[in-house]
């Protein structure tokens, strides 16, 4: 025979509000771990990924470009 459980109205509130305490210490503690990076560092991948997009975004539109020039000459043929 399987029998409910019945909870108490308060029981769960104090549940919650220690696991929020927990994830918060938990979440303050993983970012103790983190390795933040310097200065330096920072403006130097930022660099690097603003260069990167710029010369995607570059190849990008020769190519759409060309390719629109290309499809231009061969339907208005």
């Amino acid at each position: 025979m399987v029998t409910k459980s019945v909870a108490k109205p308060g029981a769960n509130k104090v549940a919650f509000n220690e696991r929020v305490t927990k994830f918060l210490k938990g979440s303050w503690a993983e970012l103790k771990k983190v390795h933040w990076p310097t200065r330096r560092e920072l403006v130097t991948y930022t660099t690097v990924v603003l260069v990167s997009v710029l010369i995607v975004a570059a190849l990008l539109s020769v190519f759409d470009s060309a390719f629109s020039f290309l499809l231009g000459k061969l339907i208005l043929r």
